[in-house]
């Protein structure tokens, strides 16, 4: 794994954060570095995913980056067929998740789709994720893509959603900032790293408070949620559609 050094050196302007091929190099040593309980959190949506799928609905991953909880949820679904969809925008990406996949036994049940999830067809799924992704889209958007992810969804099927979040208490978000950057430190990232990096995640990385998403959800049609992992400034949650599989 290489390590990730993108802002380890002084830089007279920092560019806007893009998932481009520098970032891609490393970014597994990145995420695990700057996403608490990164590793934990995937292994665990992919259990989830296995539990909640249900056969002959499709998943969807959408952002799934370099395949990290695709692969997961290859492994745990072991010999039961499946059909999962992958999407993200960054070319780079799914250039690494599909050497991943080459050569793998479930090759041909992951379809790599290099595209806008926004834009993504999304039908007869039980299984959708996004990871650390909504933070990334202009709000607008954000609220028209889990209204189209509930409508997407068979009865019983589930929306799984991490997103870095603030605090609407200005005292304690501050505080989870403080925190998530000794968490920074602790990883061997650098004050000046850590410094450029905010910086070129600026206007980049928008994100919203717990509270927000969750009324995002219940006012898609989700009135089954729960908030099943979170750490100061990072949380997970569940969604499940009602139906006769809920």
């Amino acid at each position: 794994m290489k390590q990730d050094k993108v802002f380890a050196e002084k830089k007279e302007q920092v560019e806007p954060f893009a998932f481009n091929e520098q970032v891609v190099r490393v970014f597994d040593d990145m995420i695990g570095r700057s996403v608490p309980l990164y590793r934990e959190n995937v292994r665990r949506q992919a259990q989830l995913a296995a539990r909640y799928y249900q056969p002959g609905s499709l998943i969807y991953d959408l952002g799934c980056s370099n395949g990290n909880l695709g692969l997961c949820l290859c492994q745990e679904l072991a010999e039961r067929p499946f059909n999962m969809v992958a999407v993200d925008n960054s070319s780079p990406m799914l250039d690494a998740y599909r050497n991943r996949l080459c050569g793998h036994a479930r090759q041909k049940d992951v379809q790599l789709v290099l595209g806008d999830v926004c834009e993504v067809a999304l039908e007869n799924a039980s299984v959708v994720i996004i990871n650390l992704t909504l933070q990334f889209l202009p709000l607008a958007a954000r609220t028209a893509l889990i209204g189209r992810i509930y409508n997407g969804l068979r009865p019983g099927g589930i929306l799984l959603l991490t997103e870095k979040v603030v605090h609407a208490d200005s005292a304690f978000d501050a505080m989870q900032q403080e925190f998530y950057y000794r968490f920074k430190k602790e990883n061997g990232y650098s004050q000046m790293e850590i410094s450029q990096k905010r910086e070129a995640l600026e206007n980049v990385l928008i994100p919203e408070t717990l509270e927000a998403h969750v009324q995002r959800l219940s006012e898609a049609g989700f009135v089954r949620m729960d908030v099943w992992l979170k750490w100061f400034n990072f949380a997970s949650l569940i969604g499940q559609k009602e139906g006769e599989n809920a």
